[in-house]
């Protein structure tokens, strides 16, 4: 059976509205495996992001758990969250998020260098893996010499530097145009099997969707099986 990587029960989620609480998450599971190709998709404003913010550890939810690699990431104290975030999960926005004033090959680094890797390590990494997303002529480019379609594979690179077992990508094509969201959309799923490498990618794009293994629909709060695709 396929190792589990992460494994999401009963989640609720509410935000306060005026005088109410607009319930987003309603008792939601989740399991995602080893390797699988997840795509996330629903109407604007179910709670997509809510979903990948909690799966990610970035905000906790009213109830319920997340367990990746068994451990449940919102029971742990703030530090090894962090710890255990920066060793198994890997994030791509649909903004680049680049640090505006460190290079290419510095920002990519970084989240090598919090785990406190030796710098030469980590920049050899980092030159690796964008040398593999075509951005091995642009290491020493600060962000605003990049195109946004550089950026964004910039982006996708500091994302796998670490060799993640899951990376959450939420629009990670949304600000590019068709030619650059398709790059990189192709990037995203040839080294997610490079890397072995679990992808869970929030989009509006059914043509993106379709291309994952499988596509999950969240609606009235929880997420229903829309199809299994051939990988």
């Amino acid at each position: 059976m396929t190792e589990r990587v992460l494994e999401a029960a009963d989640l609720t989620r509410g935000f306060r509205e005026g005088g109410g609480v607009l319930q987003v998450l309603r008792g939601l599971d989740l399991t995602i495996h080893a390797g699988e190709r997840l795509a996330i998709v629903g109407s604007s404003g179910s709670g997509k992001t809510t979903l990948l913010q909690l799966l990610g550890g970035l905000d906790r939810p009213d109830s319920g758990s997340v367990r990746i690699d068994g451990r449940d990431i919102h029971a742990l104290p703030e530090t090894e969250r962090c710890q255990l975030r920066n060793r198994t999960l890997g994030f791509v926005y649909q903004f680049h998020h680049l640090l505006p004033e460190f290079s290419a090959l510095e920002n990519v680094a970084m989240p090598l260098l919090v785990r406190r890797e030796p710098p030469a390590v980590a920049r050899a990494r980092a030159a690796e893996v964008l040398g593999q997303v075509g951005l091995s002529e642009r290491l020493t480019h600060r962000p605003h010499q990049l195109s946004g379609g550089e950026r964004q594979r910039a982006a996708v690179a500091r994302a796998l530097v670490a060799q993640p077992r899951l990376v959450l990508a939420d629009e990670p094509t949304g600000n590019l145009d068709g030619a650059n969201a398709a790059q990189v959309f192709d990037l995203l799923l040839a080294l997610n099997r490079t890397h072995d490498t679990s992808l869970v990618v929030v989009t509006h794009d059914p043509r993106l969707a379709a291309r994952m293994d499988r596509i999950l629909v969240l609606e009235g709060g929880k997420l229903c099986e829309q199809g299994a695709i051939s990988a």
